[in-house]
């Protein structure tokens, strides 16, 4: 399963970074898209067209659904930012790093468009796509 975060949504939904969009592209081409309670929040919050809104939250909720936060993702969450601190790490959101946080414990791979998860990624054992 593959989790595309806000930062490529965002991408994909405006036609902007070409790589980014292919990746987007790719893997809805496959199926393996499946959408994140707090990234269906964020896209949602940025979208101003009642039209667009329709649309792009009829796509969103067409993919399987995950709820991304619980007391457990939130505790696993919190460890991993002191980790990322411990080494030096700042992770700008700590909606990205319950994000990641969600990717790697659950095994599923992320398209994004933000530094963080690279960041993130090589400590907390997630897979970018």
């Amino acid at each position: 399963m593959v989790i595309v975060d806000t930062s490529a949504w965002i991408e994909y939904l405006k036609g902007g970074i070409p790589d980014v969009v292919a990746k987007v592209d790719s893997c809805l081409d496959q199926d393996v898209v499946g959408i994140g309670d707090l990234v269906y929040s964020e896209v949602m919050q940025g979208i101003r067209s009642p039209r667009a809104q329709t649309r792009v939250s009829s796509l969103l909720l067409s993919l399987p659904q995950f709820e991304m936060v619980g007391f457990a993702i939130a505790g696993e969450s919190a460890a991993n930012y002191r980790l990322l601190r411990s080494k030096g790490v700042t992770v700008r959101k700590t909606i990205d790093v319950l994000i990641g946080t969600f990717c790697a414990q659950n095994g599923f791979q992320i398209v994004h468009s933000d530094s963080d998860f690279d960041l993130m990624a090589p400590h907390i054992g997630l897979d970018i796509v």
